[in-house]
């Protein structure tokens, strides 16, 4: 899941740098729509988001580990246990 939600990130943060690059073209020139401010606001959010979704990325890949490491804990617990109890 964190995977998925890193190439997310990734990608907002593309369009981001494309849309601050936007805003050094000329207008009347390229034939871009909008306006500059138009493209820096849409740079500002892009980026925004990207770093929240990355946030939520790298906060998923930590409790997934704490996750796997609970559950390698109990497995061992549970192995070392079943080699002390004597059988009959």
């Amino acid at each position: 899941m964190a995977r998925n939600l890193y190439i997310l990130a990734g990608t907002l943060l593309l369009f981001a740098l494309i849309s601050c690059g936007m805003t050094f073209f000329g207008n009347a020139q390229q034939g871009l729509p909008g306006n500059g401010s138009l493209w820096k606001t849409t740079a500002l959010f892009l980026t925004v988001g990207g770093l929240i979704v990355a946030l939520c990325g790298v906060m998923t890949a930590m409790f997934e580990q704490v996750d796997r490491r609970a559950e390698e804990r109990r497995y061992q617990e549970r192995m070392s246990n079943r080699r002390r109890k004597p059988r009959h």
